[in-house]
């Protein structure tokens, strides 16, 4: 006769993921075939147990997905999302708005930089230009578009009092 594939054995309708071992009395995961305590035979076989485990999880697989047949707990979901500007808003301290301008301002230099390299006199004055163009506008957009945006105008026509 042929045995059965079915887990004997299984509650899945208790969802605890922690049983008490019956000969020491401890806490210790249900699905795992040795208690972690004494060494009581839980189950029959690792192969048993990790069946039981499938077959408890089947009926709830939303909430019993993430769980493990190792663990004793289900486990626990915190959110790390920190929010850094509110945070050092909190200390008091300011942060300046993140700004690609600085690499505007180093791509000028390049140029600029190359201009300085002997070359023929027109290929100098073109890069001279080129890059102090580029320089100048990076100047401008993080000096003045930037700050334009991260400190308006003080106009009376923009402060609401409630």
């Amino acid at each position: 006769m042929a045995a059965s594939k079915q887990t004997r054995y299984v509650d899945v309708s208790n969802p605890s993921l922690a049983v008490e071992c019956p000969r020491c009395g401890l806490m210790t995961a249900r699905f795992v075939d040795l208690c972690r305590n004494c060494g009581y035979k839980l189950w029959p076989s690792s192969v048993m147990a990790s069946a039981a485990f499938r077959a408890w999880r089947a009926p709830d697989p939303e909430r019993r997905s993430e769980v493990s047949r190792f663990d004793m707990d289900y486990p626990v979901h915190i959110d790390n999302t920190i929010d850094y500007v509110a945070r050092a808003h909190e200390l008091g301290i300011h942060l300046s708005p993140p700004s690609n301008w600085p690499f505007v301002i180093c791509f000028g230099l390049l140029f600029l930089s190359l201009a300085a390299i002997p070359f023929a006199a027109t290929a100098r004055i073109v890069l001279a230009v080129i890059g102090g163009l580029i320089f100048l506008g990076g100047v401008v957009g993080w000096v003045v578009i930037e700050d334009t945006r991260m400190f308006p105008s003080d106009s009376p026509q923009q402060e609401i009092h409630h």
